[in-house]
């Protein structure tokens, strides 16, 4: 068996199949139908079910992108949305399968709420790559100060919806437009410390100036800045996901970082109704520095 990150409850989010290369998910009242390439084992419904239970289903048109159909489309361009704790999300489609949410974070959710405590009086927190925002989100609830920083502009606007939404309009996040390595080493110049970052980085991206963001040339730089802002005592979260490496190579360049120790594995949904099938959703590594807490 490999090694997973066990999932936490999520009232707002099942899993109700996959297989044949797509998944079904409900996430609040609306039920989804899309693509997902690890999904490569027979389904357990059958196709009637599926069609009769899809609200809303992804029509890929090309590798670049696709279509919404389904009785829910005309509801779900308005948004809905689903809640975690304290957290408020709201979702919409998106022409690249997403729906603006990522439920398999959860568990590292509840992780990072689970080290606050150990961390003192509101500790600082970094989070790169941040997407609409729900690991920021959940971490302000939380109790941290949470610097949350992504690349676009459209990112940046629906963090600020699920933020209000959240109650943290007016409080406990800092919100920036920024590439995350030339963010990450101005904090470093300014000798800035976090108590915990979190890295969520594309295989290929562009900052808001145009700057390239790859992968393989960026990782190493961006965690060598992130090492120089860790606190004495602090955490380091890296998931991805689709970028065709091993959980070992992530246990590898983490384990660059002094003084900490490092546990991988991958990011996994478990089907509804007693299943103990998995659906793997990426890979992760935590990396702790002076902490009790289980990792």
């Amino acid at each position: 068996m490999s090694a997973v990150f066990e999932p936490v409850g999520f009232p707002d989010h099942a899993l109700l199949d996959s297989g044949g290369g797509e998944k079904l998910e409900r996430f609040g009242d609306v039920v989804v139908r899309r693509p997902d390439p690890q999904a490569l084992w027979r389904k357990r419904l059958a196709a009637e079910e599926w069609d009769r239970r899809a609200e809303l289903v992804f029509v890929r048109e090309s590798d670049r992108g696709g279509r919404w159909d389904g009785p829910a489309r005309k509801r779900a361009e308005a948004q809905w949305s689903v809640g975690w704790g304290r957290a408020r999300f709201r979702l919409k489609p998106t022409s690249f399968k997403h729906v603006g949410l990522f439920p398999e974070q959860a568990t590292n959710w509840r992780w990072v709420e689970e080290l606050r405590e150990e961390l003192g009086e509101s500790p600082e927190l970094l989070s790169l790559f941040a997407y609409t925002g729900a690991g920021s989100i959940t971490a302000a609830r939380a109790g941290y100060r949470v610097t949350h920083v992504d690349a676009s502009k459209s990112a940046i606007a629906w963090t600020r919806e699920n933020a209000e939404a959240s109650g943290l309009a007016e409080r406990g996040m800092r919100v920036v437009l920024d590439d995350a390595l030339a963010f990450a080493r101005r904090e470093v110049r300014r000798g800035r410390k976090y108590a915990g970052v979190l890295l969520d980085p594309p295989h290929y991206g562009r900052g808001p100036k145009g700057e390239k963001w790859q992968l393989e040339e960026g990782l190493a730089p961006l965690l060598d800045a992130c090492a120089e802002l860790l606190a004495e005592r602090s955490f380091l979260l890296l998931s991805t996901y689709a970028v065709g490496y091993s959980p070992l190579a992530f246990e590898n360049i983490l384990g660059d970082i002094e003084g900490g120790e490092v546990r991988t594995g991958e990011l996994v949904l478990r089907e509804e109704g007693g299943s103990e099938r998995l659906l793997p959703c990426g890979f992760c590594a935590r990396w702790q520095r002076g902490s009790s807490a289980p990792r």
